[in-house]
């Protein structure tokens, strides 16, 4: 059985549209910091394989602005709770003439073994949670030189920062444009069907099936 390592219903609604078997599991594992979300991803994978001793598969998301260097990035999720998405557009409109943005979303994978070549990358050492921990490292945070292995799936979505429209989704949703259209202007299908993490997971459920 695979664990999806969430407490979000919708997460684990979008990942049963792809895969056959997978439950949910609740376990808050701590989160390393780093502008990218794939060795965030994977430092959580190894937590969470550590704690349940079999498949699992944890995500991390956010809306990374090209002109701000990716901000917020992994830091989406406190930008919102402590900026709001106001005034994310208040700034970029302010200080960017280039409103381009994109959602990201790195699933990592992790069983306890090794992976056969493949275009997907291998992240084959925690080294962030290293430098993150120092040398003093908990059972959460091992950085020994065999660490176990994971496999990374990405799904992007590319779109512009534009002002708040729609009443639907959540987060930044309304300031998302794909297309000419907001996700919070999109239903539930129109907005799955183009998801970064739905993107990600087609990915990762073609290899899955193989696995």
């Amino acid at each position: 059985m695979l664990h999806y390592v969430t407490t979000n219903d919708g997460k684990l609604a979008e990942a049963d549209d792809y895969l056959d078997e997978v439950t949910q599991f609740d376990f808050d594992y701590t989160e390393i910091q780093a502008a990218d979300p794939a060795p965030i991803a994977a430092h959580g994978a190894r937590a969470a394989y550590r704690r349940v001793d079999g498949p699992v598969l944890v995500d991390d998301a956010g809306l990374f602005l090209e002109g701000f260097d990716g901000f917020p990035g992994p830091y989406s999720a406190f930008v919102e709770n402590t900026l709001g998405i106001d005034t994310v557009w208040r700034l970029a409109d302010a200080e960017l003439d280039d409103h381009r943005a994109a959602f990201r979303c790195v699933l990592a994978y992790c069983d306890g073994e090794s992976f056969d070549a493949s275009p997907d990358p291998v992240d084959r050492g925690d080294r962030v949670a290293a430098a993150a921990t120092g040398a003093d490292a908990d059972e959460d945070n091992d950085t020994t030189e065999t660490d176990l292995p994971v496999k990374l799936f990405e799904g992007v979505v590319r779109g512009q920062l534009v002002p708040p429209r729609g009443d639907g989704g959540f987060g930044y949703d309304p300031i998302f444009e794909y297309d000419g259209t907001t996700m919070a202007e999109m239903g539930p299908a129109e907005k799955n069907a183009i998801s970064h993490r739905g993107r990600a997971l087609e990915k990762f459920a073609e290899w899955y099936a193989q696995r």
